[in-house]
């Protein structure tokens, strides 16, 4: 990207990356002091990751490439707000986005952008913003965003509205997970958001209790049957091909749970990562979901 054009003592070319998500764990909306909050709980993910270079310079404006990455660009720009705000200086920069994230499926690929993006431009500036910051620029950035700037916990988050609902104070259990792809992307921020019935909303809140407990006690089964009851729930606002034929075969392979993107086109088998014979147990998962018309896998393990 060339030399930094501004003071090398005070700033520099910075640079960072971003995790992804493999869909949610739970998704619904959830009562809070008399008001209800759309909210989400991520699955993490390792497959893919986006980078981010940010070059300061006495400028105006932000240049990004690729120029199509726009969220990213705005994720920039609001986060020299923010630089300026810490101290008093304003500038633009060159930014540039590499990601190998599917686009539209689930992973959170323009949150990963954009929170690589915002990165950078902090770490052009020897700057860590705090995470509630991170959050709240990253939903103006894209007008709804996943919890991927909550990386060390589990929380319920407001993805709207940037605010966390719940930290539940350790990471999600560990799983192995037997991904899949159900059907065509979805464009996210173009998807009407699902109408919860107060059946659902009781049951959303009986879910998050579960899952409260599910990560404290580490319990893998648990916080797969909270991911198939979310799963199931959401079906009517964003079907699955054949899910209860999955929710079968999860059964039969001794899977903790399904659970989806619920607003993608990504899927999963979650097994306890420390289930016997795993190995033989994915297999005849791969050939049940291959006979369901699932032809394209993936396997990926959650936690350390």
């Amino acid at each position: 990207m060339g030399e930094d054009p501004v003071n090398q003592s005070t700033v520099r070319i910075g640079a960072a990356s971003a995790p992804i998500h493999h869909g949610e764990v739970l998704q619904g909306a959830f009562r809070v002091d008399g008001r209800i909050h759309r909210g989400l709980v991520t699955l993490p993910c390792r497959l893919y990751r986006a980078q981010a270079k940010f070059a300061p310079e006495i400028a105006d404006r932000v240049r990004v490439r690729p120029p199509w990455r726009r969220k990213a660009l705005r994720g920039a720009e609001l986060a020299l707000r923010e630089v300026a705000l810490l101290t008093g200086e304003r500038f633009g920069g060159y930014l540039e986005v590499d990601s190998d994230v599917p686009l539209c499926r689930g992973f959170g690929s323009s949150t990963s952008d954009v929170l690589a993006s915002i990165y950078a431009v902090a770490d052009a500036f020897g700057l860590v913003l705090p995470r509630e910051t991170v959050a709240r620029i990253t939903v103006e950035a894209e007008g709804a965003s996943d919890s991927l700037m909550f990386e060390q916990t589990a929380v319920l988050f407001a993805h709207r509205e940037g605010e966390l609902i719940e930290d539940f104070g350790a990471e999600l259990p560990p799983v192995h997970v037997l991904g899949f792809g159900t059907g065509d992307p979805v464009d996210t921020l173009s998807f009407t958001p699902a109408r919860y019935d107060t059946a659902e909303l009781d049951r959303f809140d009986e879910l998050r209790s579960m899952l409260r407990h599910a990560v404290a006690a580490q319990d893998a089964a648990l916080m797969g049957e909270v991911a198939t009851a979310s799963t199931r729930i959401n079906q009517k606002h964003l079907p699955i091909p054949h899910l209860e034929a999955v929710c079968a075969a999860a059964t039969e392979v001794g899977a903790v749970g399904v659970h989806t993107a619920h607003s993608g086109d990504i899927g999963g088998l979650m097994f306890d990562r420390y289930t016997p014979d795993l190995g033989p147990r994915v297999e005849t998962a791969r050939r049940l979901l291959r006979d369901l018309g699932y032809d394209e896998q993936w396997r990926f393990t959650t936690g350390d």
